[in-house]
C-alpha cells in the first residue's frame, strides 16, 4: 500500500490560520488529504516546541509559508505507508529542519506526510520518545559541536561560553560539552537557572547583566570557544574575548541581529565564525549528527530538562516561550511510543 492510496481515519492536528487579524490557532479534525504530499506517511509518536514554532503559533513572526498550516519542526514515530524502498512500514523514524512546520504540515498531528529525502532512521540506542527530547534544539547543539570539532575544538584549548544558557539548544551544548571534558561557563540573565545549569555541567555561572562588555576593538581573551544563541551586542562582544585561533559558532539571535565588531578579531586573533544552519544540512552530515547523538553525543540530564505536554497545551507553551517564561525542552505526546 503507498502513501497515496493509505486509508486512514480523521485525526487530531494543530492547524494555524493567518489571517488580516493575526493568526489563529486551533485543534481540528482532519484526513490525510489535507496534508501537505509527500511519499512518507509517519504515525508521529512524539514532537517537540522550537522557538520557531512559537513564533509561528504566536504570530509573532512571519515562520509560515501557507494557510492553513501545521506547524512543527520536529517529528518522530513509526511509519505506517512509503512509496520509497529505504523506509518501511514499521520503520521507526525522525525528521527534523527542512520545511517542516513552514511551507509543509510539520509534526503537530498525529500523522505526518514527508518527502522520503527528509526522514532519518531512528539510530540505535534512542527512543522516539528521547528523540524529541532531543529534537531541533538536540541536533543542532550536536552539529554546532561537531562544525567546531572540524576545526581542532578540543577540551585541551581551553574554556568555552554558552551564552542564552537557559534556552533549550544551549542547555543540551552545556551537557553535550561538560560530559566531553571541557570547562563550561555558562551566561544567563535567569537567576533560578544558576543552579540547574550548575547541574547541568557548567563549571561557572554568569548572570548577563553582570557581564562587562566593553566597547574596545579587542579585550582580554578568555575562551577558546563559544556557543551562541543571542546575537546582537553579546555575540560582537565574544568576537572581542577569543582566544588566538577562537571559535564561535552561531545558532540564534534572541536579543538582536546587527553585528556591530571589527575585523580584528579575525585578522589578528584568527577568530572563526561559524554559522550553524540545522534545517538545510545535508542528509549524510545529519544522519552523522543524528548517530552520534545516540552515543558520545547524547545528554545525560535529558529528562531534567524537559517536561511532557500534550496537543492542546502547545499555544500556552508557545506563549511562555516568546514572552522568555520558558526553560528547556517541551515535548509534545501525539501517539507516544
Amino acid at each position: 500500500m503507498t502513501a497515496e492510496n493509505l486509508p486512514l481515519k480523521p485525526f487530531s492536528a494543530l492547524r494555524v490560520y493567518e489571517q488580516d487579524a493575526g493568526v489563529r490557532a486551533a485543534i481540528e479534525t482532519i484526513s490525510i488529504d489535507d496534508l501537505s504530499a509527500g511519499e512518507v506517511v509517519v504515525r508521529v509518536a512524539w514532537s517537540s516546541l522550537n522557538y520557531k514554532d512559537a513564533l509561528a503559533i504566536t504570530g509573532r513572526g512571519r515562520i509560515l509559508r501557507g494557510s492553513p498550516r501545521i506547524p512543527g519542526v520536529d517529528l518522530a514515530g513509526h511509519v505506517v505507508a512509503s512509496g520509497d524502498a529505504r523506509l518501511k512500514p514499521g520503520d521507526a523514524v525522525v525528521a527534523t529542519g527542512y520545511e517542516l512546520g513552514m511551507s509543509h504540515d510539520g509534526g503537530l498531528a498525529e500523522y505526518a506526510r514527508l518527502p522520503a529525502d527528509w526522514v532519518v532512521p531512528l539510530p540505535a540506542g534512542l527512543s522516539l520518545h528521547k528523540s524529541m527530547m532531543l529534537g531541533t534544539a538536540g541536533f543542532t547543539a550536536g552539529l554546532a559541536i561537531s562544525r567546531l570539532e572540524q576545526l581542532d575544538l578540543a577540551p585541551a584549548n581551553g574554556p568555552v561560553v554558552v551564552t542564552g544558557a537557559s534556552g533549550g539548544v544551549s542547555m543540551v551544548v552545556i551537557d553535550q560539552l561538560a560530559q566531553l571534558g571541557y570547562e563550561v561557563v555558562a551566561i544567563t540573565s535567569k537567576p533560578d537557572q544558576v543552579e540547574p545549569l550548575r547541574a547541568l555541567g557548567a563549571s561557572e555561572v554568569l548572570l548577563r547583566d553582570q557581564v562587562e562588555m566593553g566597547r574596545k576593538p579587542m579585550e582580554k581573551a578568555r575562551f577558546a570557544a563559544a556557543f551562541d544563541s543571542v546575537g546582537g551586542e553579546t555575540l560582537a562582544w565574544l568576537t572581542r574575548v577569543m582566544q588566538q585561533r577562537g571559535l564561535i559558532a552561531a545558532y540564534g539571535n534572541a536579543s538582536g541581529t546587527d553585528l556591530v565588531t571589527t575585523v580584528f578579531p579575525f585578522i589578528l586573533r584568527g577568530v572563526a565564525l561559524v554559522g550553524i544552519d540545522s534545517a538545510a544540512t545535508a542528509m549524510p552530515q545529519r544522519m552523522r549528527v543524528w548517530q552520534r547523538l545516540a552515543a558520545d553525543l547524547r545528554p545525560r540530564h535529558l529528562a531534567s530538562m524537559s517536561q511532557e505536554i500534550s496537543l492542546d497545551g502547545v499555544v500556552g507553551a508557545c506563549e511562555a516561550i516568546v514572552a522568555g517564561r520558558h526553560s528547556g525542552r517541551s515535548v509534545v505526546r501525539l501517539a507516544g511510543g
